[in-house]
């Protein structure tokens, strides 16, 4: 599979890991678009919210177990924003389910 995050997760292309246990992976954006701007990955490749389903739901169950303890780790006191992308016209540049996480200033309110 040549998939840009297996890879990142496999440790053959390095990153800024934040956060990583058996279940998902967590690293800095190298183009972030906050102050704290960290990609959260499930290891298991799921190419996006479309492909969830009851047998790997538990992923995206255990992330988002996972963000809480991020965000506190990176000192998100007052609040951050949670976005996954899906498909060509929301820009989803990698095809592995992937959730930014963005806090560290606040944000605007809108989201287009």
């Amino acid at each position: 599979m040549d998939c840009l995050f297996c890879k990142i997760i496999a440790g053959e292309i390095p990153s800024s890991k934040v956060y990583e246990d058996e279940w998902v992976y967590a690293f800095r954006d190298i183009a972030p678009q906050a102050p704290v701007h960290i990609l959260i990955v499930p290891k298991a490749h799921i190419a996006s919210a479309d492909d969830i389903y009851a047998e790997n739901a538990s992923f995206v169950t255990h992330i988002f177990e996972a963000i809480p303890e991020i965000a506190k780790s990176e000192g998100l006191e007052n609040g951050y924003r949670i976005v996954s992308n899906v498909g060509s016209d929301a820009c989803q540049s990698v095809k592995h389910l992937h959730f930014h996480i963005l806090g560290g200033k606040q944000l605007t309110d809108t989201m287009a």
